[in-house]
């Protein structure tokens, strides 16, 4: 005499069952490809550049600041980064590396060190307009 289950009992049993069975395995969603895009930053502001005072001073990173080095002060890029930075009233461009913290002076954006400063022209103006680029 076959056995009679209530239906709810009997889905109950069949679900059950079926939980149990073999599936095949799911595989894991692809890797992402790596990416061989260099992200680039670029910031527009005024820059300025460091007073003779400075010279032979103590950086943030441990260097001695020489005003003849192509070197410069970020807030936030990190120490050793190659940040382009063009003067955008005469369009002269300079690369200087990062080695130091600042400028602390509200609206400016880069502090650079006199040689920078010069080899951009704006030692008479002292700040200017400038946008800065590197790649991270």
């Amino acid at each position: 005499m076959p056995i009679r289950l209530p239906l709810p009992l009997a889905l109950l049993f069949l679900a059950l069952l079926t939980a149990c069975a073999d599936r095949a395995p799911v595989s894991p969603p692809p890797a992402p490809e790596p990416t061989t895009q260099a992200r680039t930053f670029t910031q527009t502001g005024k820059a300025s550049f460091y007073a003779r005072r400075h010279h032979g001073q103590r950086t943030a990173n441990g260097e001695t600041h020489d005003q003849t080095a192509m070197v410069a002060a970020h807030r936030s890029l990190p120490f050793g980064t190659q940040v382009r930075v063009t003067n955008l009233d005469n369009g002269k461009q300079v690369t200087v590396r990062i080695n130091d913290r600042g400028p602390f002076r509200r609206g400016r954006i880069i502090d650079l060190s006199r040689a920078a400063a010069q080899a951009l022209g704006m030692i008479e103006q002292g700040v200017v307009r400038v946008r800065i680029e590197a790649d991270l």
